[in-house]
C-alpha cells in the first residue's frame, strides 16, 4: 500500500534545491529542478553514499570522437563519493544501466483542502486556534 507524506509548503521549498525526509523509516532527498520534482532513494547503490550530497549537472552526450552536446541540464545526479550518475526522473544508473537503479518516488503538487486526513483519537480536545489555508500548495511524496 502506497502511503503519502506532506513534506512542505511550496513556498518553503524554493527553485533548485533539495530536502531530506524520512518516508516509511527510510531517507529520501527530493530535488525541486525549476518547478518539477523528483525523489529518490538517499542511498547510491554502489556504496552507500547520500546522494542528497551529490551534484546535478547535465550529461555528456557523443555521437563520435570530438562531437559532443550537455542533455538536459539538471536532470542527472553524480553520487558524492565515486562519480556513479543518476538520472533523478527513473533512478536509472548510467555507469551500470542493465543492473543498476536507485528506487524513484512519485511526488506531486497538490491543493492543501485535497489532502486526506489521517486517522485520529477521539476527544476531547483543547488547542489554541490558529489561521489556517488549506488552498495553498504543497509537495507531498507517495511511497
Amino acid at each position: 500500500m502506497t502511503s503519502s507524506h506532506v513534506i512542505s509548503h511550496i513556498d518553503d521549498f524554493p527553485p533548485n534545491t533539495r530536502k531530506v525526509v524520512e518516508v516509511n523509516g527510510r531517507s529520501v532527498v527530493v530535488f525541486r529542478v525549476e518547478d518539477e520534482f523528483y525523489a529518490l532513494l538517499n542511498r547510491c547503490p554502489h556504496e552507500g553514499a547520500e546522494l542528497c550530497k551529490g551534484r546535478l549537472g547535465a550529461l555528456v552526450v557523443s555521437d563520435g570522437p570530438g562531437d559532443y552536446d550537455l542533455a538536459q541540464d539538471n536532470q542527472f545526479l553524480r553520487c558524492p563519493w565515486h562519480g556513479w550518475e543518476f538520472d533523478i526522473k527513473t533512478g536509472q544508473s548510467y555507469c551500470d544501466p542493465r543492473k543498476t537503479r536507485t528506487p524513484r518516488y512519485d511526488v506531486a503538487v497538490t491543493k492543501g483542502g485535497a489532502l486526506q486526513k489521517g486517522p485520529y483519537e477521539e476527544g476531547p480536545y483543547k488547542a489554541e486556534p490558529l489561521q489556517v489555508s488549506l488552498d495553498d500548495l504543497y509537495v507531498v511524496v507517495h511511497g
